[in-house]
């Protein structure tokens, strides 16, 4: 599944499916406006990828200095374009590492 077919399908379903990754899961809420879902997702997740989500989201909050921690966490740079733009990247990222099939 791309970004694009992610998106149509966050548009279609209200909740998310539980076989995806907590990273994903954590962006599906996002998208759907729903930020403190988002961050509850990611509580007790200690991946990398779960991290650089979490950096995302301070970043989006504002919390700049929480995300500089997380994205030191992720062992990502940090992002300096737009919001849409990281979210866009993140999630592709995420979606390559995962076999996510229209099925979710």
């Amino acid at each position: 599944m791309n970004t694009e077919e992610f998106l149509r399908l966050i548009e279609k379903q209200p909740l998310c499916p539980q076989t995806l990754p907590e990273g994903l899961q954590a962006m599906w809420y996002d998208k759907k406006g729903d930020w403190s879902k988002a961050h509850e997702i990611l509580g007790n997740a200690s991946d990398a990828d779960s991290a650089w989500v979490h950096a995302y989201l301070h970043r989006k909050e504002g919390d700049l200095e929480n995300a500089h921690y997380w994205y030191r966490r992720s062992g990502q740079p940090e992002f300096r374009g737009e919001l849409s733009q990281e979210w866009e990247q993140i999630t592709s990222v995420l979606l390559r590492k995962v076999n996510v099939t229209h099925e979710c």
